[in-house]
């Protein structure tokens, strides 16, 4: 059984860090590309980055330009998110993702296998 499973949220000042880990099992996803999302209550699923099969390429929402970065680590089947200067507005449920495709993607349509979750949340 294939499965996403994330960690690393909690509750965070503002200005803090956290960092997101999503650990893959039943089979390997070194070969697509990985995303991360965001939702927070009564919005919309949001694309947060993404990152290409190998790591060369990467995107990021507006919004988490110069604060997020997201990594992979292809022999632990495992991708990240390092959020830093953490705002009251990053406060939702985070769900890594993985993609159909190698290449970097910021439509949720392009994804097929998708994590629980994990709750951040940013107090002011």
């Amino acid at each position: 059984q294939v499965q996403l499973v994330e960690s690393g949220g909690g509750l965070v000042q503002a200005g803090g860090s956290l960092r997101l880990s999503c650990a893959a099992s039943g089979r390997s996803f070194s070969n697509n590309a990985m995303g991360w999302f965001r939702q927070a209550p009564g919005k919309e699923r949001e694309v947060v980055a993404s990152i290409s099969w190998n790591g060369g390429s990467t995107y990021f929402a507006d919004s988490a330009k110069g604060r997020f970065t997201i990594s992979r680590d292809n022999a632990k089947n495992t991708v990240y998110l390092q959020m830093n200067n953490l705002k009251p507005e990053d406060t939702a449920v985070y769900s890594c993702a993985a993609s159909y495709y190698r290449g970097i993607s910021s439509l949720r349509s392009d994804y097929n296998y998708w994590g629980q979750g994990t709750q951040v949340t940013v107090s002011s």
